[in-house]
């Protein structure tokens, strides 16, 4: 099979508004509640994202100043708890298309790379000095560049890494596993032709 992609799975740059969630060990169940993984599809996960948190008051999310925010930046452990792949889908439904933070747990990170969701890492001092430029100017925009490894933001930047696999799946687009699969039908009516019970026996 011939190495496609389509120029809409590839992920090189991400630019936009940022909301940061602050906090280490920020867990699947907060990122979205376990009742909510009774739907058997993920349309409307987003509205109910970080729910319970922000039934306190005074969460990012229901800011109005990161209302569209395409970036999600936090601290350490991000998405660590259960596999739920629900957590970053409703982050993804709400409008969240890349995250950066000083690290991720393992399940989510992996569950981000299948939905074309790119994971940045960066230093704690580095993840800092991002939330308090966002603190001083929560209208900031930010350029992810994952190619380069770095996040551009008011003129200055800080260095963000992808894991050189995943990395390389971002930029030339073979994340996307349906997509490089559609790429080629022929390839699908070729196998359907072997399989006897499509075809009769």
């Amino acid at each position: 099979m011939p190495e496609t992609t389509t120029a809409t799975s590839a992920r090189n740059r991400i630019s936009g508004r940022v909301v940061p969630v602050r906090g280490n060990d920020i867990d699947t169940d907060r990122i979205i509640p376990a009742r909510f993984l009774r739907t058997v599809t993920f349309d409307g996960l987003g509205e109910h994202a970080f729910e319970d948190d922000r039934a306190s008051g005074d969460h990012p999310f229901d800011n109005p100043s990161f209302a569209g925010a395409r970036v999600l930046v936090a601290n350490e452990n991000f998405g660590c708890g259960s596999s739920r792949e629900h957590a970053p889908q409703s982050l993804r439904e709400w409008g969240i298309e890349i995250f950066i933070a000083q690290s991720f747990a393992e399940i989510f990170f992996g569950n981000c790379v299948a939905l074309g969701l790119p994971c940045m890492q960066a230093a704690p001092a580095d993840v800092e000095k991002l939330m308090g430029a966002l603190e001083a100017d929560p209208t900031l925009e930010v350029e992810c560049d994952i190619d380069a490894q770095q996040v551009r933001f008011g003129g200055d930047q800080i260095a963000a890494a992808v894991p050189a696999g995943a990395r390389q799946q971002f930029l030339d687009g073979s994340w996307d596993a349906l997509g490089q699969l559609l790429d080629d039908p022929s390839v699908i009516g070729a196998t359907a032709a072997r399989l006897p019970y499509i075809n009769g026996f």
